[in-house]
């Protein structure tokens, strides 16, 4: 809603035509597609069940997976104190999330069009993901390590899987193995995406023998505005100058100090997605970066963030 606001504010007082904004929403239809091939795909695992059976399969074997999983896991083995397995998540998948290109939405702003193939990503970011991953581990291991003594059920029943449900889980192997190729080729992430997610959702609806309107009613569609809404306020701050002056900063950081730019730059961004998030942070700093026609060592520092 914000978002939204704020745009149309833009708009409405006149500091951006309404022409550009159009132009500005235009920019994100790659995202958009990405997005929404995602989430129907995400909400299909959910209504058909796969988060719950994956949720009794990690509990029995004390693995951690998907958000979602995570939260029915800590139902299921009825926790007291079900945040550390909440952390646990949330950390690591940030701290995954520049593993591969399809790993996180920021990742497609921060790069846009200049997003480089899959092998290219893995040898640039394949030993700090690792390194990333398994720092963050050691620490919730160490701060959460009182509360992870609590007791937990230790007999817990795997629900079966319906027919629906494991061709969901199917679908979704299907739907990563098409985006990994789409990176390998160099191609936008966003239609495949969207694609695989429509072709998906299709084959359960066939299975079922019946539209499946209520799942796409649950979908979180509020995410597409807010990043329309993104992109149209990142517009303003480019016509306005902000985005010139950090571009600015980030050429003139490259040719006077090639050797810290790039880590200061990263640990900016990291206050910066702290303070207003990481989705809108990547797009004001994708803008400045591809204004200033960054060096790689900076643009990669700043998806390390």
């Amino acid at each position: 809603m914000w978002a939204v606001l704020g745009a149309l504010a833009l708009c409405g007082l006149g500091m951006l035509s309404w022409s550009d904004a159009l132009m500005a929403v235009g920019k994100g239809f790659d995202v958009y597609l990405f997005l929404t091939g995602m989430m129907v795909a995400s909400e299909l695992a959910r209504k058909e069940g796969l988060f719950d059976y994956l949720a009794a399969l990690a509990a029995k074997r004390a693995a951690v997976v998907l958000t979602p999983a995570v939260l029915a896991v800590a139902h299921v083995v009825k926790a007291e104190k079900p945040l550390p397995y909440l952390y646990i998540c949330a950390f690591i998948a940030n701290a995954a999330s520049f593993v591969l290109p399809i790993s996180n939405p920021a990742n497609l702003v921060i790069f846009q069009d200049r997003m480089p193939t899959l092998l290219s990503w893995l040898s640039r970011f394949a030993v700090p993901s690792a390194l990333s991953i398994v720092a963050t581990y050691l620490v919730l291991r160490f701060t959460q390590r009182r509360v992870l003594t609590q007791q937990i059920e230790s007999h817990v029943d795997v629900p079966e899987l319906s027919t629906a449900g494991k061709a969901t889980g199917y679908g979704i192997v299907v739907m990563a193995i098409v985006m990994l190729g789409a990176s390998a080729f160099n191609v936008p992430l966003g239609f495949p995406t969207f694609c695989a997610g429509l072709v998906l959702f299709a084959a359960v609806c066939i299975l079922k023998r019946r539209f499946l309107g209520a799942h796409l009613a649950e979908i979180s569609w509020a995410v597409l505005p807010l990043v329309a809404g993104l992109f149209v306020l990142v517009e303003g701050l480019q016509r306005t100058g902000v985005i010139g002056d950090l571009a600015g900063v980030v050429r003139s950081a490259a040719t006077t100090i090639p050797a810290h730019a790039g880590w200061i730059s990263g640990a900016v961004m990291a206050v910066v997605c702290n303070l207003i998030n990481n989705l809108p942070a990547g797009l004001i700093a994708g803008s400045a970066l591809t204004a200033a026609h960054a060096p790689t060592p900076i643009a990669s520092t700043v998806i390390v963030r």
